[in-house]
């Protein structure tokens, strides 16, 4: 019996819902003088909507 699906027709059907994942890093001074950084994975929609994304401590 015949395979009927291939693992690159797989792949290409998962790549096409896939949102694009962003690593974001945010600097800010602590109260103690130093520079801290928060990090965070975002998934988005588009990546030109990447300056509104906010992230707090």
């Amino acid at each position: 019996m015949a395979k009927q699906q291939t693992f690159g027709d797989k792949s290409k059907k998962k790549k096409l819902n896939e949102k694009p994942t962003v690593k974001i890093i945010k600097g800010f001074k602590g109260e103690d003088g130093n520079t801290h950084f928060l990090e965070t994975f975002v998934k988005l929609d588009d990546i030109a909507s990447v300056d509104k994304v906010e992230i707090t401590k």
